[in-house]
């Protein structure tokens, strides 16, 4: 089997990865190559993973456990698909809250997997709104410990990729990579909308032909890093839901329009709560990347009487709040009109950040 390339795609919680992962996925597959994509949470019942199905392409899906912590899951999945699909490319996107991701993955890639894998740069995607803020030396509405790991994940890339660029006119992006560029004067600065797909094809030219990967490692304070991490609460579900025939575009918006609320209500920053309502091979996705002004859906799951629902959310605060105020939520919408079963529910707060690896040196 040839050598595959490997696309690793960071960026902190909200950011747009899995958007970007899936409009790349179906350009390199237009390419006519053979494509496979790897997702990752600390928990299953991922959104991402059922979102990149329902648009038939290849997945694998690490959970439980970041990459890095998880090194040798990682590249069982990888292996997996070279096996199952002779991935011509694989697109990996790590957890949004993961940092140190050079020295922990991409220099023991390239170390011990030398023979089988091409490793792109190491892209990471920023929002603008919370790069704003950290370039203007905040905190872009997170915890100081939460922002130390969005500053350490631009710190290490080769690339930084300012997504949701059709949120900017063409001076505010301009200034927005000027600035970052300043900032961040190691790594190359790209703007791209994965939404729209603008930008796109500049950089998977970059990561499909510069061979440069993984070039500098940063300090990372461990204790902040865990605390940046623990400070969220984690929840993922999947239910279904059976009742009086509805529509569930609007049942989605009205869910994530009460959940924005209530976070902003109770001012509980939010990392990112995504959902997916799916009515067959018909699926509405709703995003929250911040207070309920970020809010947005895309798709349609029209209307019926049954949806199966899956729930990811990560917010600051204890994961025992999250998951009441996101049943109760869901409960009071439903009322006597539909009745939930749970197929699977976990909530969770991530616990120290233990790396397989861990190199002193770039490779």
């Amino acid at each position: 089997m040839n050598n595959t390339k490997l696309i690793l795609a960071g960026g902190f919680l909200g950011a747009g990865k899995t958007t970007l992962l899936r409009e790349t996925a179906l350009r390199l597959i237009k390419q006519g190559l053979r494509v496979g994509l790897i997702t990752n949470d600390q928990a299953p019942e991922l959104v991402d993973s059922e979102l990149l199905s329902l648009n038939n392409l290849h997945v694998a899906e690490v959970s439980g456990s970041c990459f890095c912590c998880n090194f040798n899951g990682f590249t069982d999945a990888i292996q997996k698909i070279r096996t199952e699909v002779a991935a011509d490319v694989i697109i990996a996107e790590p957890v949004g809250s993961c940092t140190d991701l050079s020295a922990t993955i991409m220099q023991p890639l390239k170390q011990y997997w030398n023979r089988e894998l091409q490793l792109a740069p190491l892209s990471v995607l920023a929002d603008p709104s919370r790069l704003d803020s950290i370039l203007a030396g905040g905190n872009a509405g997170l915890h100081a410990d939460a922002a130390y790991i969005y500053r350490k994940q631009l710190e290490e890339s080769d690339i930084i990729l300012i997504n949701k660029s059709d949120l900017l006119n063409a001076e505010q992006v301009e200034s927005l990579k000027q600035r970052t560029a300043q900032t961040f004067p190691s790594a190359t600065v790209l703007a791209v909308s994965a939404i729209q797909g603008a930008g796109i094809d500049e950089w998977l030219s970059l990561v499909m032909n510069r061979p440069e990967a993984g070039k500098r490692l940063t300090e990372v304070d461990y204790d902040i890093y865990a605390h940046g991490e623990a400070v969220l609460g984690w929840l993922n579900g999947t239910v279904q839901l059976h009742g009086a025939t509805t529509d569930w575009d609007d049942f989605t918006r009205i869910f994530l329009t009460r959940l924005a609320d209530r976070f902003d209500n109770e001012n509980l920053p939010v990392g990112h709560v995504k959902v997916i309502a799916e009515n067959g091979r018909n699926f509405i996705v709703g995003n929250l990347t911040g207070t309920r002004e970020t809010l947005s859906t895309r798709g349609t799951a029209g209307s019926s009487r049954d949806v199966k629902l899956i729930i990811n959310a990560r917010v600051e605060t204890s994961p025992e709040n999250l998951d009441r105020i996101v049943r109760e939520t869901l409960d009071a919408l439903c009322t006597d009109s539909h009745t939930p079963e749970v197929i699977a529910w976990r909530y969770l707060q991530p616990g120290r950040p233990q790396p397989t690896h861990r190199f002193t040196e770039v490779v």
